[in-house]
This record gives structure tokens, sequence and C-alpha cells, in this order.
């Protein structure tokens, strides 16, 4: 491989290692041993409320209590969201006035109706950051 070829790919690899954070790590507080499906999701603005993420888990048979993990994320604002799919249909369950009946989080500031990024919005400088969050359980 010519040399120029190698100096272009390891500045490419610089770059993109230059815009990764160093970490977002989500702390959740009160998660309770429902069963069920547990889903973690960090989402861009391009991404919000939709199906695919840029990081997250989806964890069976969750432990009650805190759960807490580092995702590496690049530098930029993401909303984290958290649906514990208690009964696993697949489905977020909501009563008919459309509040949530699975357990639900979600960053920044506290909701008061549909969220929007904006309102959840959390920014990870290139050396990272931390968000906690509290799960809501109405059943």
């Amino acid at each position: 491989m010519p040399i120029r070829s190698i100096a272009s790919i390891a500045t490419v690899l610089a770059c993109a290692t230059a815009a990764h954070a160093g970490a977002l790590t989500v702390s959740i507080d009160g998660v309770e041993d429902r069963g069920g499906t547990f889903y973690i999701s960090i989402q861009s603005e391009a991404e919000f409320m939709k199906q695919k993420g840029t990081a997250g888990d989806v964890i069976s048979n969750i432990e009650a209590g805190t759960f807490s993990k580092s995702y590496d994320v690049p530098a930029g604002r993401y909303a984290v969201s958290i649906w514990h799919d208690e009964n696993g249909n697949g489905v977020f369950d909501t009563e008919e006035t459309g509040m949530p009946l699975d357990g639900w989080a979600m960053s920044g500031n506290a909701l008061t109706g549909p969220p929007t990024f904006d309102d959840v919005a959390v920014s990870v400088p290139a050396e990272g950051n931390a968000v906690r969050l509290a799960m809501s359980y109405h059943r």
C-alpha cells in the first residue's frame, strides 16, 4: 500500500477518534423488577423518537435499583430515553388519555406534555458528560 494511502487512512482515523466524546454515563434510579424488556436509547435530533439511536441497550430481566453504564458517542446533543416494556408486548402502552402505562424516563427538563428534542437534550462535549434519570411507573 502506498505511503500516501496509509497517511490518508491515518488522518481519517485520527479525525474520527477526535470527534468522539469520552463517554456519556447514564444512571437510572428507581428501576423496578417488573419483568419484560428494558430499553435505553441515546438519540441525536435526527433520530429522536424513532426506532434507531446512536447508542443504547436492550436488557431482559433488569434488576431493581439503580442501573448505570457509559456509552461512547460523538460530541453533540442527545436525548436519553428509557422504556420499560413491562409486559414484553413491544408496544409502549398508554391509557386512553395518552398517559404512559409502561415505565419510562427521559433526560432534560421536566415534561408537562409530549417531549420535544430541545426539552430533553443533553450536551455531550469531547470530554464526556453524565446524566441521571428517575424512572416513572404508573401501574
